[in-house]
């Protein structure tokens, strides 16, 4: 169907969080997308930071209509501003055609309190759904921007897909080192380059049809496949010159052969999350539950803030290990899996 890169059973609409540090070309990417055809049903909001809205006058030949978010720091004002947005747009779905919503955030932003908003309020929860967290990179800048900003880290960190631009402006020995530190950074995101702004929408957006990674495509899980190779022997990351800067930023995973009690689970979330939830960027993962084995739970966290549990009606692969994917904060593999071991 035109406008729709991929049909789906799901009634609700998928977001894209598209974010990355200031000058990394996000909003040139998104006015290539925004282009395609493919792209006619989607909403796009934009928060920008300043009294000029530079952003949306570049996208404005792109799209007729755009949701542009009130100035103010995305960790305190924007957050009630999102949600109200998003009850506007699905309000209007049927006027607007919308089938996709995309949110670019200002460079400076925070990921987490965008994430908290999409997963804690029920009503938004129960309309839309986050696909992907796309973080783009300025491969010129992009190393130095990760040794002076943390929250160029963070954003990399909290990514489900990562997407580098200016390559070309560099040679092969300085990309490879960029790319060896986002690994050191999130060794769970994938990693894509974009010409000038283009790059292939089913790369940014369209949910994997391979099941061979036992997820079923979904996005929550990306990563697994890795994680599920990992198990216990993740390995270090470290890249040499970095160690200082990214110590506190660590992506590592758990896998568990036998099932779990999703009680137990459920208390050692609770646990952990109450002590150390400010540092837990991310975890997502799939369980095998004692209580039904057959029906596998999926879960995917932002620090102290966890979606509502999803049970699966079977296992979308051969796979029926528990595998986790923890994207932490001066939180070590070991401490998260000694804390799991005793519940």
């Amino acid at each position: 169907m035109e406008g729709n890169l991929e049909e789906s059973k799901d009634p609700t609409v998928p977001v894209t969080v598209l974010t990355g540090f200031l000058g990394s070309g996000k909003t040139t990417i998104l006015a290539r997308l925004l282009r395609d055809p493919r792209f006619t049903r989607t909403a796009v909001i934009i928060n920008e930071f300043g009294e000029i809205g530079l952003d949306h006058e570049l996208l404005e030949q792109s799209r007729e209509e755009l949701v542009l978010l009130s100035n103010g720091c995305v960790c305190c004002t924007v957050r009630g501003d999102l949600l109200s947005t998003l009850k506007h747009i699905d309000g209007r779905r049927a006027g607007f055609n919308v089938d996709r919503v995309v949110i670019e955030t200002t460079g400076l932003a925070d990921t987490a309190p965008i994430l908290h908003s999409l997963m804690a309020d029920l009503p938004t929860v129960a309309r839309f759904r986050l696909e992907h967290v796309v973080t783009v990179v300025d491969g010129f800048n992009g190393l130095e921007t990760l040794n002076e900003h943390a929250v160029a880290r963070r954003q990399v960190a909290m990514a489900d897909r990562l997407v580098c631009t200016k390559l070309d402006l560099i040679g092969g020995k300085a990309a490879n080192a960029l790319r060896e530190r986002l690994s050191a950074l999130n060794h769970f995101a994938p990693q894509h380059a974009a010409d000038h702004g283009a790059i292939d929408p089913d790369l940014m957006f369209r949910v994997r049809e391979s099941s061979k990674d036992g997820t079923s495509g979904d996005p929550w899980l990306e990563g697994l496949e890795e994680a599920a190779h990992a198990g216990a022997h993740d390995h270090d990351h470290d890249v040499e010159g970095h160690k200082h800067h990214d110590a506190d930023i660590e992506s590592y995973s758990i896998v568990r052969e036998e099932p779990i009690s999703m009680a137990k689970f459920e208390s050692w979330l609770r646990m952990i999350t109450a002590m150390r939830g400010a540092d837990l960027l991310r975890v997502k993962g799939i369980v095998n539950v004692l209580d039904h084995p057959d029906r596998p739970v999926v879960i995917h966290g932002v620090q102290h803030i966890f979606h509502p549990p999803r049970v699966l009606d079977k296992w979308p692969g051969t796979d029926r290990r528990t595998r986790l994917v923890f994207i932490t904060r001066n939180i070590a593999r070991d401490d998260i899996d000694a804390t799991l071991q005793v519940f």
